[in-house]
């Protein structure tokens, strides 16, 4: 990493979390300084082979128990949202614990956001894609308990909207709520960092391969140019093509 780059990471004011449930990797990024803190889902511990949810979610807390990390329940009744939540919560203290903003049914989380919120449990409140949504999830939240407020801008994006109004909006929504942070989630590339950082939102959660590429923040284009060049040469060359 060049010396510009690490003056332009070190530079930013947006939290950096790590987004991913395979344990080196997590490990591994907890030995960098930049990242602030970690998220995971479901999705992502299924596709890690992980089988026992509670076991993996202690091991990690106790691995890492300095810095915020979310996990979610999955339950689709609030009833059993709760539950989960509440016993979730008991595993670390710095556990936030995510919750859907619906269920599969399409039903508002709010009720369940209020109660766990105003007993000081500290809620990821998750798949959030609209404005109206945000502002319901920052109404629900209790104000003197800590939250993020996770909007998934690189989905949004992936529909051909561009998220960043929709993200300064957010940021402006939420300003009642002091404790609360709004995080930008499944961002596609580098870039979308420091689209987050302009727009005002706290934290961004990204997958290791897109953080370790923070590392040519800054990079010469014309070098790059030329590397990407000698790339396709070395590989047609190792390739054995012919014309």
């Amino acid at each position: 990493m060049t010396t510009s780059s690490n003056a332009r990471i070190s530079a930013l004011k947006i939290k950096l979390f790590s987004d991913g449930a395979d344990l080196d990797g997590i490990l591994a990024m907890y030995r960098n300084p930049w990242i602030s803190g970690f998220t995971t889902n479901p999705t992502l511990m299924r596709k890690a082979g992980i089988s026992n949810y509670e076991a993996f979610g202690r091991r990690l807390l106790a691995a890492v128990p300095d810095r915020p990390i979310s996990l979610e329940v999955f339950a689709d009744d609030l009833e059993g949202m709760e539950v989960q939540a509440r016993k979730i919560a008991t595993w670390g203290s710095n556990v936030n614990v995510k919750i859907p903003v619906t269920n599969t049914k399409s039903v508002f989380t709010g009720p369940l956001i209020s109660r766990l919120s105003a007993d000081g449990v500290e809620l990821n409140v998750t798949a959030i894609m609209t404005l109206d949504q945000v502002k319901a999830v920052a109404d629900a939240l209790h104000p003197d308990t800590a939250a993020i407020i996770s909007v998934f801008a690189g989905r949004i994006a992936d529909t051909g909207v561009d998220p960043e109004p929709l993200m300064r909006s957010a940021v402006a929504a939420i300003a009642h709520r002091p404790k609360a942070e709004l995080l930008w989630a499944s961002p596609r590339e580098v870039l979308n960092v420091f689209q987050a950082e302009a727009t005002g939102t706290h934290i961004i959660t990204a997958t290791p391969d897109i953080l370790n590429k923070l590392s040519l923040t800054g990079k010469d284009l014309t070098e790059y140019s030329l590397e990407t060049v000698k790339m396709f040469h070395n590989d047609a060359t190792a390739a054995g093509f012919s014309i």
